[in-house]
């Protein structure tokens, strides 16, 4: 029986499974008919590991992801004393904007290359980048150094973040994937409260510089355990022939072959690896999501805001890629990024939108919650950070329980419809918490509350759509979710500062009726004008009620949004998690079919 396409799994009889592997069955196309060699080496690979190369790999994961913690929690604070430095301090917004550009649309391309090359290999590629990014920044003798040295860096943290991720659903079984993607994220529950005191040391001894320049040092070395480890595997089962067995599966392609023989010319290699790659859609969906992405981030610091023409006529032109990136994946493209299959696949699709609207809710009550917590309590710095962190650390913590859970229940859905439940409650809550006399034990619940159904609700839904995949589309289906999730987030940003620059001067003025213009301009560009006053101050205390009017509309529009994935995750299949790579097909970790008698069985019935 071919392996080539989606193969239900009969798995312990489960009479629900049934239904939703039918669907699949019915609506999924046939997938591609060679494996990616990434994939195919990275299955021979499960084969050779041993007791220590398999705690070698689980020692270099956790590495990788307390690097990536530690990065995240410190180099943040040094851009600002970057920029200041070379008197451009009003570059970071136009520097924040290209970064997060480049962490979107960078993951399909990682993901592409992952599959076709190999998971060492593509560890490889985004370390230089890595290193070379934070080695530009640090040497930098410009603010023009610092922008590209920020882009060079995006494509590293954005294809370590991917690939840990890949390398997870790669090494473990539906079982215990939301466990381990839960742990790798434990780090953030120390370096949450210790980042901002290693990132302030270093400001106050070494300088930003050196801030930057220790993790073109530390990167490789933490990195370095996990890539090894995964290129030994690789080469070992290159040596005693493993990966020639997989061609008894019908999954060698010997195009791939023909491109070692040195009579093919370079530009067969480029056009076969394009082909591969899918070159041109990576293309497409690149200028698609930058001509979207850019008008959102950018849309309040330009004159004219939404009415500005060039808003308006890089939207349409990201609407115009995008159609044009449809048209060619779904009609033309032999190896398309966005395969016809997972359009169709409603895990998928589900998983990707729950991500996007999840997002979109999060953000518009995240991005002025810093400015809020100054102006409304009476908190220090020091303390307005802790409380920021509140909900990084709960959904660190309720991942893991998330992944506990579906270990020993061995579903998900059950776990993610809690889960946007109980964050859809902690929204909710949010409309009172957010006002003028909002007690400091409803903040910190609100932040608990969303932390909580945010852990359950992103393992959960990240391991539904992985189940509903074979190995072959694994990273790159990851990496469109992840994709959309953060474009997501991206609306989220962008109407969260529509409504704030729409309704806050009129609020400053409604509340603060005895002030000049000027006066209302100055409080509403600077937290530290609105936050000089003492509370119980006439001044202060209108600016809160303007915060007040404005968050509400923010929050009332955030808890409605946060409605739609909780239906969406109604509609998916609740899969069962056993012992397989996914619930698709009969292949285990090293892409063996265990069951195909069972499965043959099945059809003739």
């Amino acid at each position: 029986m071919s392996t080539a396409g989606y193969t239900p799994l009969p798995q312990n009889s489960q009479d629900d499974d049934r239904d939703n592997r039918d669907d699949i069955e019915r609506s999924v196309l046939i997938a591609d008919q060679e494996a990616h060699a990434g994939v195919m080496k990275v299955e021979a690979a499960q084969r050779v590991y041993g007791r220590y190369s398999r705690w070698c790999l689980f020692i270099g994961l956790g590495l990788a992801s307390y690097i990536y913690s530690l990065d995240a929690s410190t180099t943040y604070a040094y851009l600002t004393f970057a920029t200041s430095y070379f008197g451009e301090h009003a570059f970071i917004s136009s520097i924040a904007v290209a970064q997060s550009l480049i962490i979107a649309v960078g993951k399909p391309v990682i993901a592409k290359v992952a599959d076709v090359s190999s998971r060492g290999t593509a560890y490889v590629s985004v370390l230089i980048f890595y290193v070379l990014g934070y080695t530009v920044i640090a040497s930098a003798p410009n603010v023009g150094f610092i922008a590209g040295g920020i882009v060079l860096y995006a494509v590293g943290y954005t294809g370590l973040q991917l690939l840990t991720q890949i390398i997870i659903a790669d090494i473990t079984t539906l079982a215990w994937r939301g466990l381990v993607v839960s742990l790798v994220s434990t780090p953030f529950l120390i370096n949450a409260f210790i980042g901002s005191n290693i990132s302030t040391a270093v400001l106050n001894t070494i300088g930003w510089r050196w801030g930057y320049a220790m993790f073109a040092i530390l990167v490789p070395v933490s990195l370095a355990p996990l890539i090894f480890t995964l290129l030994w595997a690789e080469r070992k089962a290159k040596r005693i022939a493993l990966l020639d067995s997989n061609k008894s599966r019908s999954r060698e392609n010997s195009t791939q072959r023909s491109l070692s023989d040195k009579s093919v010319s370079a530009m067969a290699v480029f056009l076969r690896s394009a082909e591969q790659l899918d070159l041109v859609g990576l293309v497409l969906l690149g200028a698609a999501v930058s001509l979207t992405l850019l008008p959102l981030t950018v849309s309040q610091a330009v004159s004219g805001s939404w009415k500005n023409g060039s808003i308006i006529a890089m939207l349409f032109m990201g609407v115009v890629f995008l159609v044009v990136f449809a048209v060619w994946d779904l009609r033309y493209a032999s190896m398309p990024v966005i395969a016809p299959r997972f359009v169709k696949n409603r895990s998928v699709v589900c998983a990707a939108f729950i991500g996007f609207f999840d997002f979109m809710s999060f953000f518009l009550t995240y991005a002025y919650l810093f400015s809020f917590v100054l102006v409304v309590k009476p908190w220090s710095l020091v303390n307005a950070t802790y409380f920021i962190q509140v909900q990084s650390v709960a959904l660190t913590l309720f991942g893991i329980l998330a992944g506990l859970s579906m270990r020993f229940l061995h579903r998900y859905k059950y776990v993610l419809v809690v889960g946007l439940v109980i964050r859809l409650a902690g929204v909710a809550m949010m409309i009172h918490s957010r006002g003028a006399n909002a007690s400091n034990a409803e903040l910190v619940w609100t932040q608990i509350l969303q932390g909580f159904g945010g852990g359950f609700a992103a393992v959960s839904s990240q391991v539904g759509a992985q189940a509903s995949v074979p190995h072959t589309d694994v990273a790159i289906i990851t990496a469109i979710v992840l994709l959309v999730t953060e474009i997501g987030g991206a609306v989220g940003n962008a109407c969260a500062g529509a409504i704030w620059s729409n309704t806050m001067p009129g609020n400053l003025e409604k509340y603060l009726p005895s002030l000049s213009n000027e006066e209302r301009a100055e409080l509403f560009g600077s937290i530290r004008s609105a936050a000089s006053y003492p509370l119980g101050h006439p001044i202060r205390e209108g600016v809160i009620n303007a915060y007040d009017d404005t968050m509400k509309i923010m929050v009332t529009t955030a808890t409605l949004l946060s409605v739609i994935p909780i239906l969406l995750a109604l509609a998916m299949p609740n899969w069962y998690l056993g012992d397989k790579q996914n619930a698709i097909d009969a292949a285990d970790l090293t892409g063996r079919a265990e069951l195909e008698d069972d499965l043959e069985d099945e059809e003739e019935l």
